[in-house]
């Protein structure tokens, strides 16, 4: 036991004299050829070390790295990833080593598991339909399947995250924690981003998730959230929570008027927590609703909100023309779909008229998270895809009902609010499931925080099956 000791003892100084030389050198080599890229990568390095004691603090090096570290990757192909793409992969083998080390290698059980795992498969499915069936007179490139592959990937890194939010974080001061992370470099980020004279030196060093709607319905959801169920903020947080909140409104329905994602799904978010928080006003609420569409206020002011007959003939009509084509290249296999990405060679192979313009090579995207699904993975796919966001509602229900006050309150609500936000910000573009060549991977930068923090209402279900809290 003595020699084991010493041994032991031997390599750790060794280590550590390693671990000194390697700094040592990667000091030198770097002070010589000063890098942003080296000095990302150095930091990468360094947190990677950190990542293996903790795990967990991989969750808060995703949200930093989705919304403050702007790097991309080329893959030799159109497809480009950035550091939170690469975070996810990274952070499944930690997890899966965690697992094999602690010998308890299962999810967190939840009723929105097996959809979620299920639509996954059904994407896999459609791969390989799609390509042992693929029409032959329709030309792809001999890297295609990459882009399928990176495309199904997108799926999959968003389950990932969704899984890693609930088994990572057991408690519910982890959630909280990672929560003001987000809280307050987004928050804080997006009130500079609203300032005259300030937005475009912040452009410089945030990533694109600050102009995409996914971040700006999580932020409306999460810190509203908070303002309106937990009873136990502190007077400084609730006064950057309502700043917050006017940067939210000032983006989406000011500076960001003709972006109709963005103030739709804050209103979304809005109309949520609104019937949450004040039940016995829901009657008024419905009767009023009922009176507008009845009078035909209602649409006329949303339309004119919106752009009216200019905004429709430069986007609005154009979008249902490639609607249709995709819906129709879909038709050729409804059940399973054309396979992940495959809508897009199909949907070319023929010129696309619009009024005055026609495309002989139109690059088509339907702007349409739920036609894009359908494309990708078909009827199957998207039928699926329908029954875990039924489960994540009702989920988010729950935790709601169960938690009277406090955070635990506050974080149901907005993220109840928020995918209900998601939901109405997909029939607008593919803003939650990215597709490769329109949003993509860049735009993946916001969904995933979306996602991340949906897998926290797998953390709350988690605390009603714990002794310790009830």
């Amino acid at each position: 036991m003595i020699a084991a000791l010493q041994r032991s003892r031997l390599w750790n100084r060794l280590l550590s004299a390693l671990i000194v030389i390697a700094a040592l050198g990667a000091a030198f080599y770097l002070g010589a050829r000063p890098s942003r890229r080296w000095l990302m990568l150095t930091v990468a390095a360094l947190g990677g070390v950190a990542l293996l004691s903790q795990p967990a603090l991989g969750l808060y090096a995703l949200v930093a790295g989705a919304l403050v570290v702007p790097l991309e990757f080329g893959t030799g192909t159109e497809v480009k990833l950035n550091v939170a793409a690469l975070l996810v992969p990274a952070l499944l083998v930690l997890w899966l080593l965690d697992m094999i080390r602690r010998r308890d290698l299962r999810l967190v059980p939840s009723r929105a598991n097996w959809p979620l795992l299920l639509f996954l498969l059904a994407g896999l499915l459609s791969l390989l339909v799609g390509n042992a069936f693929w029409d032959p007179a329709v030309p792809k490139s001999g890297r295609f399947i990459i882009v399928q592959l990176a495309q199904w990937a997108i799926f999959a890194f968003s389950a990932i995250a969704f899984w890693l939010a609930g088994n990572w974080l057991r408690d519910e001061a982890s959630l909280q924690r990672l929560t003001l992370l987000f809280l307050a470099l987004g928050g804080g980020i997006a009130i500079l981003r609203v300032l005259p004279g300030v937005s475009g030196l912040i452009g410089r060093f945030v990533t694109i998730a600050f102009i995409r709607a996914p971040f700006w319905v999580l932020l409306a959801a999460l810190a509203g959230g908070q303002l309106l169920f937990n009873d136990r903020l502190t007077s400084g947080w609730r006064l950057f929570l309502w700043a917050v909140l006017g940067a939210v409104f000032v983006y989406a329905f000011r500076q960001q008027q003709e972006a109709a994602s963005n103030w739709v799904g804050v209103a979304a978010v809005g109309g949520v927590l609104f019937w949450l928080r004040f039940p016995r006003v829901r009657p008024l609420v419905v009767v009023m609703a009922l009176v507008m569409l009845g009078t035909g206020i209602f649409f006329p002011a949303v339309y004119n909100f919106a752009g009216g007959d200019v905004e429709w003939q430069i986007s609005g009509g154009s979008r249902l023309v490639l609607i249709q084509r995709v819906v129709e290249v879909t038709m050729r296999n409804p059940l399973t779909g054309l396979g992940p990405a495959s809508y897009r060679p199909y949907a070319n192979i023929k010129p696309l008229k619009y009024m005055n313009a026609y495309w002989v090579n139109p690059l088509i995207n339907s702007h349409n998270n739920y036609v894009d699904l359908f494309a990708h993975v078909g009827i199957l796919g998207l039928a699926i895809f329908a029954w875990f966001a039924a489960e994540v509602g009702w989920l988010g229900w729950q935790q709601f009902r169960r938690h009277t006050s406090g955070f635990a309150r506050g974080y149901a609500a907005g993220v109840t609010a928020a995918w209900v936000g998601a939901l109405a910000i997909m029939l607008l573009a593919d803003w939650i499931l990215p597709f490769v060549y329109n949003i993509g991977f860049p735009g993946f930068q916001a969904s995933i925080l979306l996602w991340l923090f949906l897998g926290g209402l797998l953390t709350l279900e988690q605390l009603d099956n714990d002794p310790a809290t009830n």
